[in-house]
């Protein structure tokens, strides 16, 4: 029976400066909201919490989440002045807040045409919404990813099934056109990854993200071939170095917009 894929907080920690870097640089670009709250959606384990704080010390800070584990990490960082526990997709807030933030949770989330509008609806007059997304979708190891689940399971995972979750960056670009003032662009991190004791570097970054929906889908029989296959697939693409470590580029898409006011 296959088992839902929880997500695990420490297997997220554990690369926990590559995924903090890009928050980080998304803090750095978002101007002044205005007045009102500031709302972290998909806020997981709260890693951005103490970065949001220091920037933002004396706005109502709330995080929102549908992981009740990973909500409970993120009441235990003490910055967060409420916590939500919600799907993304369906919140709606209290008050337009000043700031919705998003670090690598949207792609999650179909119908982008539709929501990030949305989004911006929501805002406060003057408010922002500052976005970070993974583009990486084409990048070997997340090919490899739904190749290996489409040879061992193609009953499962058809080709055909799959959509990529984030576009390119014009699509975004004139999609919201005319909302507001928008800062748009892509960085591709040179991640250096270290050694692993079992399987391969690549494996246990994407184990906790993106590797999540195949493993939904998989008993812990077929996971373990799973990751076999994967693991032998992944030493060719991105071999490792002489101490087992590797360098992994990975794609990451930037947007914030200032709603006009």
């Amino acid at each position: 029976m296959a088992h839902a894929a929880a997500w695990d907080p420490q297997a997220y920690h554990r690369f926990r400066d590559q995924r903090l870097r890009p928050a980080l640089d998304l803090i750095a670009r978002i101007p002044d909201p205005g007045p009102g709250g500031i709302a972290d959606l998909g806020a997981g384990s709260g890693q951005v919490a103490a970065a949001l704080r220091a920037r933002f010390p004396d706005r109502v800070l709330s995080a929102i989440d549908n992981s009740p584990v990973m909500l409970e990490e993120a009441e235990r960082t003490g910055f967060y002045d409420r916590l939500v526990l919600q799907d993304i997709a369906d919140w709606q807030p209290e008050a337009p807040p000043a700031l919705i933030f998003s670090n690598a949770a949207l792609h999650w989330l179909p119908d982008h045409p539709r929501l990030f509008p949305r989004l911006v609806a929501m805002l406060a007059p003057g408010g922002v919404l500052a976005v970070q997304m993974p583009r990486q979708f084409a990048a070997p190891a997340l090919m490899l990813l739904r190749q290996t689940a489409q040879s061992l399971f193609p009953d499962r995972f058809a080709q055909d099934r799959y959509k990529v979750p984030v576009a390119a960056p014009g699509e975004y670009a004139r999609l919201l056109a005319g909302l507001g003032t928008l800062d748009i662009w892509e960085t591709e991190y040179l991640q250096i990854l270290p050694p692993a004791e079992d399987g391969h570097p690549v494996r246990h970054f994407t184990a906790s993200t993106a590797a999540r929906p195949f493993l939904q889908q998989l008993d812990a029989a077929e996971t373990v071939a799973f990751w076999a296959a994967y693991d032998e697939v992944l030493g060719q693409a991105y071999p490792p170095d002489a101490e087992g470590g590797v360098i992994y580029p990975f794609r990451r898409l930037f947007i914030v917009l200032q709603r006009t006011g």
